[in-house]
């Protein structure tokens, strides 16, 4: 297609407003090289498939795709055998969760709900609920792993509930009176508690820090001084135990690259073409019909970048009982918006959108 004749006529910008529409990254990444097609095969394809999302969203309502993020370099590691970290890991389950979302928002729910060609994508998707659910069991966030992802790090991370316990029943207890705030707090890797300076000699325990002024002074409490090193050797041991959850999460995964592959490929030419009927819904856009023999007839046709309240449909009817249309009358009297409304339109409606 000729790029002088696509810029002149503006389908970038029809580009643009169909990349509103689509919900993720690989949608919007789709929308963005979506060009005409000369192929009356391909067209009336595409056309099908913008009519079956239009059809869909009129009955279900829209989709969204917002948590079909890229994984294609997360599955290239896979595949060598490497661990992926937290957030690579979440974000295979958003995607399969999302799969998941849209699996059921693909099923026809009545008898009545006719099989549509959007079917083979739905029918492509395969959610992997056990993996993603052992995902989200134990990975809370990117910076966070649940204590229940293994035995062995709850078992860890009992030790530092108990310095906290300890800690807690000391500032609220015995040492209130001493303390500058009723705080825990951190002096290098060691949990400590401000101490008023006067009160030095009631509270026994390790000096680690003092304010600027001197009048606090942070203390390990000698109750906490071997589970505050307890806690110290098994820090090492919760990050190595953080790493087998990892790797054991990664192997799980690493068993269903191919469909995982294979979901986001679905996902995001279904975010397209959902995007496309959205668009077509926005516009009040109908399915245009083709013909090989050169010929147009548009019916109140508008052009779609100007506003719809002041714009003025036209008719326009060509190549049937005439080959040859001359378009004349004053400036400003719409000769060039009918031009670009027939040619933006034929665009449109090649590149498989509704005009």
């Amino acid at each position: 297609m000729n790029k002088k004749t696509l810029t002149k006529l503006e389908y970038h910008k029809i580009i643009d407003i169909l990349i509103e529409q689509a919900t993720s990254f690989g949608g919007k990444e789709r929308c963005k090289r979506l060009k005409p097609m000369t192929s009356i095969t391909d067209i009336e394809a595409a056309q099908e498939q913008t009519a079956a999302a239009f059809t869909r969203i009129i009955k279900k309502g829209r989709p969204s795709f917002g948590s079909c993020n890229p994984v294609g370099e997360s599955l290239k590691r896979l595949e060598v055998g490497a661990a992926l970290g937290s957030g690579e890991l979440l974000r295979i389950c958003k995607l399969l969760e999302n799969a998941g979302q849209i699996k059921a928002y693909g099923r026809h729910e009545t008898v009545d709900d006719a099989e549509d060609c959007l079917d083979a994508f739905f029918q492509q998707i395969e959610p992997l609920t056990l993996v993603s659910t052992e995902i989200r069991r134990c990975i809370i966030d990117e910076d966070e792993i649940s204590d229940d992802a293994s035995s062995t790090l709850k078992q860890i991370r009992q030790i530092n509930d108990k310095v906290h316990s300890t800690l807690s029943s000391l500032v609220n207890g015995s040492l209130r009176t001493y303390l500058q705030d009723a705080i825990i707090t951190m002096r290098g890797d060691r949990y400590c508690i401000p101490v008023k300076a006067e009160y030095r000699s009631q509270v026994s325990g390790l000096i680690h820090d003092q304010s600027a002024t001197g009048s606090t002074l942070f203390i390990e409490p000698m109750a906490v001084v071997k589970l505050n090193n307890d806690l110290k050797e098994l820090y090492a041991q919760e990050q190595e135990e953080i790493q087998v959850i990892l790797a054991r999460l990664s192997v799980d995964a690493a068993e269903y690259i191919e469909e995982i592959r294979l979901n986001y490929k679905a996902l995001v030419e279904l975010d397209f073409t959902f995007a496309k009927g959205a668009l077509a819904l926005d516009m009040n856009a109908s399915r245009p019909v083709f013909n090989t023999e050169g010929r147009i007839r548009i019916r109140e046709g508008r052009h779609p970048l100007l506003d719809r309240k002041k714009v003025v449909p036209i008719n326009v009817s060509l190549g049937k009982d005439f080959s040859m249309l001359i378009v004349t009358g004053p400036n400003t009297g719409g000769k060039t918006v009918s031009l670009k409304t027939v040619g933006l339109l034929s665009l449109m409606g090649q590149a498989g959108l509704h005009i």
